[in-house]
């Protein structure tokens, strides 16, 4: 079988994508899945992530600190099988970007995994103080539990 390929995308790829790609890749076999993750922005082009989200990270093993920031090109969805999206925001923002039904149907609202077809959205917590950034954390490791499951 193919190496599946799953891109996470938010606003920034600074802190909700970019704590769901370190998670998902802390639960699945790196040599059969690959996982990266991509704004719908380019304010943050080239950054590492939060340092809330680093330090949310690595409070639970994980380490993102050397992951960078980049855009969502149409390219991606020549390059990967599924893209979650964080909110209904990136969702409109990514299907702009859609050639076909094809490339649309990759695209999915990523908390649909653990509460099915309830269309929440992942709370951005850049704004807000360090709690955001646990409950975020929280619920991408549910969500990441149940995809991690499928694959």
């Amino acid at each position: 079988m193919a190496m599946q390929r799953i891109l996470m995308v938010c606003l920034g790829n600074i802190c909700r994508s970019s704590l769901a790609e370190g998670i998902l890749k802390s639960k699945i076999n790196s040599e059969a899945v690959f996982v990266a993750s991509a704004g719908t922005s380019d304010y943050h082009f080239n950054e590492n992530p939060d340092e809330r989200a680093i330090a949310i990270a690595k409070e639970n093993g994980i380490d993102i600190s050397t992951q960078q920031s980049r855009k969502f090109i149409v390219k991606d969805f020549d390059d990967f099988d599924t893209i979650y999206v964080m909110d209904k925001s990136n969702y409109s923002d990514v299907l702009r970007l859609a050639r076909n039904n094809e490339d649309k149907k990759k695209v999915k609202l990523i908390l649909n995994e653990a509460f099915p077809e309830r269309d929440r959205e992942v709370p951005d917590p850049y704004y807000g103080g360090d709690k955001g950034f646990v409950d975020v954390y929280k619920i991408l490791d549910m969500a990441c539990d149940v995809i991690a499951s499928k694959l």
